[in-house]
């Protein structure tokens, strides 16, 4: 395999990981009560082009923001965004779930919040994207996000039959788990990455 394409599903693998469609899934396929189709598309479709924008906004602008307007080095978000990130993973270890559902939320609220931000544009996402924009390029880190974020809708769209199926095997809690410990394992390395940037450009050698 062509080494660019290899690099192009890896990062894409990885900022899937860090979308984290289980989360989606369980929060539409248990919502009381249940979706229609129409509802469900809306809700998808909206969430996907919300997160979208804006996290080709930060991939594109974040790094500046960030180094020049707040004098923030890429390794502090990277260890920031890795400790938030470690707390939703922990939590969904710990509970079996990665939101909290509210009563007397709309469609249109759900969608942007906590849908788009921050279940797909969520702190771990921002901070990978922000990251990979500065080592691999803006246009290679949106264009695997992109992938992700399609991939992510499709399974958001199928979310009703996914939870129906889950939940007739009783699966649906440790699926929550299993994503919820390889997400703070992701978390882990974020943070670890962080801080050898940190010692690499701190330290003297």
């Amino acid at each position: 395999m062509n080494p660019d394409y290899a690099k192009l599903i890896e990062n894409t693998l990885y900022f899937l990981a860090l979308i984290n469609p289980a989360s989606k899934i369980f929060l539409l396929s248990t919502a009381d009560p249940p979706y229609t189709w129409p509802q469900l598309r809306s809700i998808s479709i909206r969430s996907s082009i919300a997160a979208m924008l804006i996290l080709i906004v930060l991939t594109s602008a974040g790094g500046f923001l960030l180094q020049v307007v707040f004098h923030v080095e890429i390794y502090s978000l990277q260890l920031a965004g890795g400790f938030v990130l470690f707390i939703i993973g922990l939590n969904a270890v710990r509970q079996g779930r990665f939101h909290e559902n509210r009563e007397g939320i709309t469609l249109s609220d759900i969608s942007i919040v906590p849908l788009a931000a921050p279940l797909i544009a969520g702190p771990g996402t921002i901070t990978a994207a922000i990251s990979f924009s500065s080592l691999n390029g803006i246009q290679s880190t949106i264009l695997c996000l992109f992938f992700a974020l399609i991939i992510n809708l499709i399974l958001m769209l199928t979310s009703l039959h996914i939870g129906k199926f889950l939940d007739r095997i009783s699966a649906i809690g440790p699926l929550i788990r299993i994503t919820g410990l390889v997400v703070t394992a992701v978390a882990v390395q974020m943070m670890l990455t962080g801080i050898a940037s940190w010692w690499c450009k701190s330290i003297p050698h």
